[in-house]
This record gives structure tokens, sequence and C-alpha cells, in this order.
């Protein structure tokens, strides 16, 4: 998955330093993110890339690191005349090699988000700063405390004996074949959004949930919760079609792999596949 960059370390730990030549700076806008073209393909910038193109380090923010190397946000960027930088659009990161530099662009684009969705207070409107304690926007004015929003959902894996349900989601641009997905609600517990989410999407009910495994998914401000179940009962799917295009039961020869297998999803699918779900 995504955040699987062993033998790399990430360290999310929040710190006050000032950036290297050699550390990476994230510039966004909107949804995309500054890379420089090289060869077929693009990199991180690093900030001896843009040393001849202004005082970015003055203002950039710390985000993480990993391996030692610092990752920086840096909100007043422009994108330079020269030297093969291009704004590309941030689902570039479900393919982009090395993994660690498509987890380090996603997750720091999930920060940029919640910075820029910041900038004034909730409760007063006043002008919003960054925390000098911890990763956080303090207002300015009643001290207001805002964290980063990090959403929890829960994914799962439903299967039928030897079947699987796949759906195709309504809206976005995302076309492939998926499982079943939905935030969580207040006040309601994992397994519950798993029952209703599916009873909401595909008019079924599951036993047997079982926790499979937990992953950071930056491209929806989202930690992703994957579950197995099994059907409970009648298979007859009540599509949802507001929130579903279709969805179906599919043997583990139909099931259509994905690859890179960067999102809990897509791994459950291919270990259903394989017989290993």
């Amino acid at each position: 998955m995504i955040q699987d960059i062993e033998p790399k370390k990430y360290d999310p730990a929040f710190k006050r330093r000032r950036p290297k030549d050699e550390d990476i700076l994230l510039h966004y806008e909107y949804n995309k993110v500054m890379l420089i073209k090289e060869g077929e393909g693009c990199r991180l910038p690093f900030f001896k890339d843009l040393k001849d193109e202004g005082s970015f380090k003055e203002n950039a923010y710390y985000l993480f690191s990993i391996d030692g190397t610092g990752y920086f946000l840096s909100d007043d960027a422009r994108l330079p005349e020269f030297g093969g930088f291009v704004m590309e659009g941030l689902q570039i990161f479900r393919f982009f090699e090395p993994m660690e530099a498509a987890f380090a662009g996603i997750t720091g684009s999930q920060i940029y988000r919640w910075r820029e969705s910041r900038r004034f207070c909730g409760c007063c409107g006043g002008k919003m700063e960054p925390g000098t304690k911890e990763r956080s926007m303090v207002c300015t004015a009643c001290g207001h405390t805002e964290y980063p929003k990090i959403s929890p959902a829960v994914i799962v894996a439903i299967k039928n004996g030897d079947k699987l349900l796949m759906s195709r989601y309504a809206r976005g641009t995302y076309r492939n074949f998926a499982l079943i997905a939905g935030y969580l609600e207040v006040g309601e517990t994992f397994e519950d959004c798993v029952r209703r989410e599916v009873m909401e999407e595909v008019g079924l009910k599951v036993k047997n949930i079982r926790y499979y495994k937990s992953q950071p998914w930056a491209f929806s401000d989202t930690v992703m919760i994957g579950f197995v179940a099994d059907l409970d009962g009648d298979d007859a799917i009540r599509l949802e079609e507001e929130e579903l295009a279709e969805a179906g039961w599919y043997t583990r020869d139909e099931i259509v792999e994905y690859p890179p297998y960067i999102s809990v999803g897509h791994e459950m699918m291919k270990a259903f596949k394989e017989g290993k779900l």
C-alpha cells in the first residue's frame, strides 16, 4: 500500500526546523502539485533546485521527514519559468515512483488542504496562525485551536461463498471497480458503520465482520479501516443509484486487478482473487 515504504522510516512528529538544500519542497495549488520533469517522468523538487528562484526557505513549513530528509510546504512558491517545473494533478501519486515520494506527495497535500481551509476561526472569525508547539492552527483572537482533518471511513470486502461484491462509483473520476466504503457517523462504531453502509448502498445484510487492516488515505483526507464480512441472507442487490453506478457478485477469476496495489481496497481484492481472503 502507499504507506508501505520500508525500509525507509516515516517520521510525522512536529518539529520546528529550517530546510536544507537536500530537503524536499512541496507546493500545491488547489488539486495540483509542483514537480520537475526528468526523463520520461517527474520527481519532487529539492530546495537546491530552486536556489535561483527566490527565498523559498524563509516561509517554508515543516511537514515530516523520511529517513532524515525533511519535507516542507511552501504556500508562496511560484512555478519557475525554467528548469522543467510543471504543475500536475494529485492523481499522479497513484502511480508515482519511488513509493516514498508518492506517499510524501499525497500526504503533504492533506496538510495543505487543511491549512487552506483553516485561515479564519470558525468561532469568532479571527485570523488563524500555525501553532508553535504542535501541528495546529490557532486563532490569534480567541485562541481556538484546530488540528489536522482526518476523516475515519470503512471499506469492506463482502464474501458470498466464492464470490466477492464489487461496485463502481456513480460520481467522480474513478471508474474502476471498488469495494463498498463510507464515512463513519458521530456515535457509530466501525462495525455499525459497515452494516449501515452496506445496507444503504446495496441493500444487503452482512455478518462475521472482522478487521483486516488500516491505512492513511490522503487522497480524501481519510484513514481507511478495512474489514471483511460474509453475506447474511438474500444476495439480491438493491442499488443506491446516487452513490453507485453498478454492483455485482464476481468470482475469483473475474476479479480485475489494478496494480500498483496502493490502497487497502485493492489489496483485499487481490487477496480474494488469490484465495487468501
